[in-house]
């Protein structure tokens, strides 16, 4: 904790730092709004077993009033989307990023003449927002009460925005603690308008995007699509590997009794202040193609430019040092755990 302590401390002195990332990294909250994302709900008596034979977390499992985080992958276990599987009272709820909302409609639509199993996109009639930061619990607590405030991490609590149901979970997108908020569109001004009154301060597109990166967070599109295999991606949570048959399960297995993947994502910290450019190649120090860039920022709790990079299984150990070339410059850098800033969710 002392590291994180004096990356906040190191950030009170930095000028430059925007009033939304100081709020998530500092002293409070900050409020990011997800309703961009893609929302859709399956139910009916057969829902969990087809979804089951979709995804790669165990949905039979999963209690009503608990979420998992999953993904779905086609055969050669390559990564289609990256999801949250919520099990509330009317469904299974599938949470995904925008940009893969249409490929997980098309994967689970297919088996509505199947059997009993439903699917609605609730997308453009829900909304939801994410309250993260030191200070998320005091302020969804002020907003909500005390029950909403107190939930576990892999429970789902109910309750209400001017008398209209919601859900609520506690998930980090930034590696502070949060909270995500699901509401009908309707009251999604409403509830925008009562967190940021007592004190989440709103967080522009940018920022929440160097506090991904610094989380360590892959996005779909950016850090993994479907060329990436799901378990280069550091995302281990998604993966059962006691249930049964699953889509890409073969290849997945095969890959874990192997020992490791060819490449994984990593982490690097990189000489300067100046962002990497996407598909940068990196190189060992000996002058060997090791990975390639795909997320970049510069880091304010670090003081440098940091990136997200896919790179070899034998230059993974933190420390290693490393060669940038993005563009016609080149930067030394070095492999770095992830995430780059372990804030108040890992206290």
């Amino acid at each position: 904790m002392a590291e994180i302590n004096q990356n906040r401390k190191t950030m009170t002195n930095i000028k430059s730092v925007s009033a939304d990332y100081a709020a998530v990294r500092d002293r409070g909250a900050g409020l990011i709004d997800l309703s961009s994302r893609g929302r859709i709900l399956i139910s009916g008596s057969e829902a969990a077993m087809f979804l089951n034979g979709l995804i790669t977390n165990d949905v039979k499992t999963l209690s009503v009033g608990s979420w998992m985080p999953a993904a779905f992958a086609n055969v050669q276990g390559r990564l289609l989307a990256v999801i949250r599987v919520l099990h509330r009272e009317d469904g299974f709820l599938i949470d995904t990023e925008a940009q893969t909302r249409q490929t997980v409609l098309g994967l689970v639509e297919r088996f509505t003449m199947a059997g009993d199993f439903k699917v609605a996109d609730l997308t453009s009639n829900a909304s939801s927002f994410s309250v993260q930061g030191p200070g998320a619990r005091e302020i969804v607590e002020h907003v909500l009460g005390a029950a909403v405030a107190q939930i576990e991490r892999e429970s789902i609590v109910g309750t209400e925005v001017n008398g209209t149901p919601a859900s609520v979970i506690r998930a980090t997108h930034t590696a502070e603690d949060g909270f995500d908020l699901f509401a009908d569109v309707q009251v999604a001004e409403a509830l925008r308008d009562r967190l940021t009154t007592a004190g989440a301060t709103v967080v522009s597109a940018n920022v929440a995007e160097t506090l991904r990166i610094e989380a360590g967070i892959p996005r779909y599109g950016i850090d993994m699509d479907e060329t990436t295999v799901v378990t280069e991606t550091n995302l281990d949570d998604t993966v059962s590997f006691t249930k049964g048959c699953y889509t890409g399960q073969e290849i997945i297995v095969r890959i874990r009794h192997r020992g490791h993947v060819a490449k994984k994502l990593a982490g690097l910290v990189v000489e300067g202040q100046v962002p990497i450019e996407h598909h940068a190649k990196i190189l060992s120090s000996d002058g060997n193609e090791i990975g390639r860039v795909t997320s970049s920022t510069f880091s304010p709790a670090v003081e440098r430019a940091i990136a997200l990079g896919y790179v070899k299984y034998d230059y993974l150990s933190p420390g290693t040092k490393v060669r940038v070339f993005s563009g016609s410059a080149e930067f030394s850098g070095t492999v770095a755990d992830l995430p780059f800033v372990r804030g108040s969710w890992y206290e």
